[in-house]
């Protein structure tokens, strides 16, 4: 292997990838990595080093949302322009991508970072934990591709009782999932994490502000990549300095992304995820008898049978109902959104036509 393969290789740089490269070698551009962005600066990685870039004005003008742009993860085709910069022609096809609905803004979605092979999600044990907030993340998770794995962290923090029972809360609501306890103070589960990082692969972390997953990184990298704040001893939370998204290439192989906290997990166009997630609802679904079954309250529903039988867990039956209603809403925003669209690209031409018949 070259050592411009090699380089590539560590950053995540693959075969799906590569044949697009071929496909686009007749515009003489290099390949670089999207390594962080803040405000549409970006900063690349390459087997020349790290460039600060820019996407070009037909990039620019050209997209017709914010998904067009670079995120996090991307391969993009580049070409330098002064010393260390380059400017950015190109987003190679994204294997996938991470996405929400974005805050306080109806029917728009946020990319949270592409090109994803695994997802840490991380939640502390103290009085921010939150199963509901482990189904919404392996939801979005699901309905991307990545594989979820959760990490419950700061497990010093309560007793060994304590964190039994929340373990086993966790395994009642949450199967076919991969369970981590770790602790940033005795080192508990780092080498468990560890186990799952490979090179060519690329890792995200996902959780709240506070729950240690800068501080897990850290410990994973084996020196100190993210600045890190001391625990309030008031809150028992610590403060999550990460402001923007990062990609981060370890010594030993894989890639790692860590993200600002998130405390909202809003639900986007997910029905594949939430099928996923909650596998047993949706198997039930197909017994229901009423095709278009809202598991509410009709009759002949098999979900609301299982349920009242003590065959369902009811708190996860609620965030169930919950995310599908988000979903649901979200999915007829878009409709909504396109039929306004074209009413008015169909007012437009007739405009056009009036103007032309004069």
């Amino acid at each position: 292997m070259s050592e411009r393969n090699y380089l590539l290789y560590q950053l995540g740089f693959t075969s799906f990838f590569e044949e697009q490269l071929k496909e686009n070698n007749d515009l003489g551009l290099d390949i670089a990595r999207i390594t962080s962005e803040h405000k549409e600066r970006y900063t690349v990685k390459s087997e020349y080093g790290e460039s600060e870039g820019e996407v070009i004005g037909n990039l620019r003008f050209a997209a017709e949302s914010r998904a067009d742009f670079p995120v996090v993860g991307d391969w993009v085709l580049v070409s330098s322009y002064d010393e260390g910069k380059v400017l950015i022609h190109k987003v190679l096809k994204r294997k996938n991508i991470l996405r929400r609905q974005a805050v306080n803004r109806e029917s728009e979605v946020q990319i949270i970072a592409a090109n994803i092979d695994y997802a840490f999600i991380v939640e502390s044990v103290n009085r921010d934990f939150s199963i509901n907030r482990f189904e919404r993340y392996i939801t979005l998770c699901y309905d991307a591709g990545i594989e979820p794995i959760l990490v419950l962290n700061k497990s010093d923090l309560i007793n060994d009782q304590e964190l039994i029972e929340i373990q086993n809360t966790i395994k009642q609501r949450i199967a076919n999932v991969s369970l981590i306890i770790s602790s940033c103070i005795s080192n508990d589960g780092i080498s468990e994490i560890e186990k799952f990082i490979n090179p060519e692969k690329t890792y995200c972390f996902l959780g709240s502000s506070g729950v240690g997953k800068s501080t897990l990184i850290n410990l994973i990298s084996h020196k100190e990549i993210l600045k890190t704040n001391v625990i309030s001893e008031l809150t028992q939370r610590g403060k999550h300095t990460t402001t923007h998204r990062e990609l981060i290439l370890l010594e030993n192989g894989g890639v790692l992304i860590d993200n600002p906290g998130m405390r909202e997990v809003g639900i986007a166009d997910a029905s594949k995820g939430l099928d996923q997630t909650f596998f047993i609802i949706t198997e039930l679904a197909h017994q229901c008898k009423y095709r278009d079954c809202t598991h509410h309250d009709e009759d002949g529903c098999a979900v609301i049978e299982a349920l009242n039988k003590g065959e369902l867990d009811a708190d996860s039956y609620q965030n169930y109902l919950k995310m599908f209603k988000e979903n649901q809403h979200y999915q007829s925003s878009e409709i909504e959104k396109k039929q306004k669209g074209k009413r008015l690209s169909k007012h437009i031409k007739q405009f056009k036509n009036r103007k032309d018949w004069h």
